[in-house]
């Protein structure tokens, strides 16, 4: 059985926290026979078993192998909150709260970040916590489109 994880920062009202999900809700992978489909079908906390039809897909090895090494075997994934100049950023406290910029500059001693962003229509430098903005990158989801 196969259910990746992941742990990221999500930006909430109150500040970002630290989530652990999965990387696919309600679904994990395993490796059934042709013989065992109805056994596994009717499992404990077992909804279904996804299927087209008829047809029950049978994801290759590989893909398996890739994903295992992508987000890592039984382990949690941690997707990393650091930034660096020029990745694009939401903010997600403070005055500017909902903002999108860019970054210009990483301070690791303060733990600040300088970013640009468009304010009462023109570009604004703005120094602000590290922990004040996320990735916009962190928080694409991926999509999963099972049937």
């Amino acid at each position: 059985m196969f259910a990746p994880r992941i742990r990221f920062r999500r930006p909430t009202r109150h500040g970002p926290v630290w989530a652990t999900e999965a990387l696919f809700p309600g679904y994990f992978f395993a490796r059934i026979g042709p013989s065992s489909l109805r056994r596994a079908h009717y499992a404990p906390q077992v909804r279904g078993i996804v299927h087209f039809g008829n047809s029950w897909p049978a994801i290759p090895d590989q893909t398996i192998e890739e994903l295992e090494k992508a987000v890592g075997g039984g382990e949690v994934r941690v997707i990393s909150p650091e930034v660096a100049a020029g990745d694009e950023v939401r903010i997600i406290e403070g005055t500017f709260h909902g903002f999108e910029a860019v970054v210009t500059r990483v301070m690791p001693a303060r733990e600040r970040v300088a970013v640009l962003l468009d304010f009462l229509g023109r570009q604004t430098v703005v120094e602000l916590s590290g922990g004040a903005l996320v990735k916009n990158a962190d928080q694409r989801v991926l999509l999963f489109k099972a049937a």
